[in-house]
């Protein structure tokens, strides 16, 4: 932990894989003592006449040599959920989560439920945000390259995104893993990420459900999803209700796809161009997978900041609505917070749209109506802002996010996104 309890990225502890965790012979669940698995055989005591001629009788003496017991599997695990092995995987979860947490959190890892303490002292009128979310296909690639340590930012990043655009500040996390059956390795990478992210972001992962489904997913694949739960004081609730026509649009760069299009993108990539996940591709200047694996970037931080400099209590609204770009796009994220009767006109040319989108463009086939329903064409965030204080919020916002430009305005309307 950092100072007055904030998580540090640079305190999420070098440790051990999972799977180091879970190799070591004869370790079981309460062999584990400071992250480090203790060999829990012990020297076989000498055996008396009797003794010997019962185990002899049993099998567990064969040829007057001490040779290992013969057990029976479990009849859960053969069914192929293996309980025990669940069990040694989670035992690393405490050091794992330990950087992830922040005042407000109650009790410990593994208990039935996770608990958060809300201080009322910090608000007259808080409002608790939730969101829940999942990756999409994009898990699709992480399987093909066998990477999976960027997967569970992308899921906290996106959850964290959608509650900012409420004003809100990410208070706890929880995830869901579901596999056909629980890799150590690959479950070790996950939780890595989704801790990396909820420390950068200030959020504290207090639980989650791993469920290893045999038939139910295909080998080597699972599914991954989370939920978030935030706050924010009820008089800074951002709601759109302020955006009058005049009032400027601002884009923040995203870094690729984020976390959206990819049922199509694999489409165009993989099947029409019949490239492959490790296929260079120079428009990119990175391989496909590379690209694709591209982490959904956080806004959290930055809007934080944003809002704390622009929305004071008592004064008017200068950053009036937000609005994270993910599936829809343009199209129908942006009028989640117009007023009725305000179109948001966004013009085209007004920003740099990345290599991807536009390698998506020249090779899918698709109109440039369908690519803003999908993509979010290289801005993954859009603030509606007094259009007097537009350059203000752009250069405040370029300090931590160097790529932000003015690409549009609120004009009269019917709470439409206009591509122009």
């Amino acid at each position: 932990m950092g100072a007055r309890g904030k998580p540090s990225v640079a305190s999420i502890p070098s440790i051990p894989s999972i799977a180091e965790f879970v190799a070591g012979a004869g370790a079981h669940p309460q062999a584990f003592q400071k992250g480090r698995a203790v060999n829990s055989r012990r020297r076989e005591p000498a055996l008396r006449p009797e003794q010997s001629r019962h185990r002899a009788a049993s099998g567990r003496i064969l040829r007057g040599g001490l040779q290992p017991r013969t057990m029976k599997p479990k009849a859960y695990a053969a069914a192929g959920v293996d309980i025990d092995l669940g069990n040694r995987v989670k035992a690393a979860l405490p050091q794992l989560l330990a950087a992830t947490r922040r005042s407000g959190v109650l009790g410990k890892v593994g208990g039935f439920g996770g608990l958060f303490a809300l201080d009322p002292r910090r608000y007259r009128q808080p409002v608790l945000v939730s969101s829940v979310d999942g990756v999409g296909t994009k898990l699709k690639v992480a399987f093909a390259l066998d990477r999976h340590d960027t997967i569970g930012q992308d899921l906290v990043n996106h959850c964290v995104n959608d509650i900012a655009v409420l004003g809100a500040e990410p208070l706890f996390f929880l995830d869901y893993i579901g596999a056909a059956k629980l890799e150590p390795r690959v479950f070790g990478e996950i939780i890595k990420g989704l801790a990396l992210a909820c420390a950068q972001n200030r959020c504290a992962l207090i639980g989650g459900e791993t469920a290893q489904m045999p038939g139910f997913y295909q080998p080597g694949e699972y599914d991954l999803c989370g939920t978030i739960v935030g706050v924010v004081e009820r008089a800074r609730l951002l709601d759109g209700k302020s955006i009058r026509p005049g009032d400027a649009v601002l884009g923040l760069a995203s870094t690729g796809l984020h976390t959206n299009g990819y049922s199509l993108a694999r489409k165009i990539l993989f099947e029409q161009m019949r490239l492959q996940p490790t296929s260079w591709a120079p428009e990119l200047g990175a391989t496909v997978g590379d690209e694709l694996l591209k982490v959904h970037f956080s806004y959290g931080p930055l809007l934080g900041k944003l809002l704390k400099r622009f929305n004071r209590d008592g004064q008017p609204r200068v950053i009036k609505a937000l609005a994270h770009i993910t599936g829809g796009g343009f199209v129908d994220n942006v009028p989640r917070v117009l007023p009725k009767n305000c179109d948001a006109l966004i013009r085209k040319g007004t920003w740099e749209v990345p290599p991807i989108f536009q390698l998506l463009a020249s090779q899918g086939g698709v109109l440039d109506a369908e690519l803003c329903q999908v993509f979010n064409l290289g801005i993954g965030m859009v603030a509606i802002v007094e259009a007097g204080q537009a350059d203000a919020v752009l250069a405040r916002a370029r300090k931590s996010l160097p790529k932000a430009w003015l690409i549009g305005e609120v004009v009269k309307g019917s709470g439409r996104s206009r591509m122009v």
